[in-house]
């Protein structure tokens, strides 16, 4: 079954994001091809409202993020939004940027970002804050705020040295420059390359179909957990691990698993 939703709640008329189910997996799209699919604040208000709302709604095992077009993920922020704000307002559309990063990570369905083509500055920082970036030969990214007198706003000085190490992320931070899929596969930002965005889409859905294959409780204690423990130190991130496996405990799938495992059958997670 397959159903759409504007991620507003239908108050735009054209809406730049579209949330979509296709029954256990959900397509979110950045639908502003002519701008390369750029963050404006209102789009950011729109990935928040069709996240939060996935969240809300049963069944979901796996999302894919991607962009309109065919040239871009997202190419970056808006910039001619940004021209015109004093400090504070440009703050507050950092802290929304961030809520959309927060309201992706908090899902406990994976978030496969599908990149093809450009993700640069907060494009770049919308596929980090995914549990996977997936891309095409034809991709590019970067955070080139720093051309801009400006610094990442929406997570990059934080997930990005997560991704590829701090080293790597001060480079690519400090010069602003690019680098292609070879270079990005190399680094470990990108998990997967494809050759086009067919097999891109073809490749994450596979990828959501064995997520969805095992127990939906346990995909996401383990999300919780990684996003909670990433970056913490060593007791902290082990305490959180403990604390999550106890919680699996306390689940009918947990129960299933190990009794199927014992009578050597196929289990049957609830869902």
């Amino acid at each position: 079954m397959t159903m759409s939703h504007a991620a507003a709640g239908g108050l735009a008329e054209d809406p730049a994001v579209r949330v979509e189910r296709e029954d256990e997996l959900a397509i979110v799209t950045i639908d502003r091809p002519a701008s390369l699919n750029a963050l404006s604040a209102s789009v950011l208000t729109e990935l928040e409202t069709g996240f939060e709302r996935l969240a809300t709604e049963r069944g979901v095992r796996g999302v894919l993020l991607v962009g309109a077009g065919g040239r871009a993920f997202v190419a970056g922020a808006d910039i001619r939004g940004l021209a015109g704000l004093e400090p504070g307002p440009a703050a507050e559309v950092a802290r929304l940027g961030h809520r959309v990063a927060g309201t992706i990570e908090a899902l406990p369905a994976p978030v496969i970002a599908c990149v093809d083509g450009f993700a640069l500055g907060g494009g770049l920082e919308l596929a980090l804050a995914c549990d996977l970036i997936y891309a095409t030969d034809a991709s590019g990214f970067g955070q080139p705020e720093v051309k801009l007198g400006l610094i990442p706003g929406f997570g990059g000085t934080v997930r990005l040295p997560r991704a590829i190490g701090l080293a790597r992320a001060k480079e690519l931070i400090y010069t602003g420059r690019r680098i292609g899929i070879d270079e990005a596969v190399e680094a470990g930002l990108v998990a997967r390359r494809f050759a086009d965005r067919d097999a891109l889409l073809a490749g994450a859905r596979e990828t959501l179909a064995q997520v969805a294959a095992n127990s939906a409780s346990a995909v996401g204690i383990a999300k919780r957990v990684l996003v909670a423990a990433t970056g913490r130190p060593t007791d902290e991130a082990s305490a959180l691990e403990v604390e999550g496996f106890e919680d699996a405990f306390r689940t009918d799938d947990m129960r299933e698993g190990v009794t199927a495992f014992l009578e050597k059958r196929v289990p049957r997670f609830a869902g």
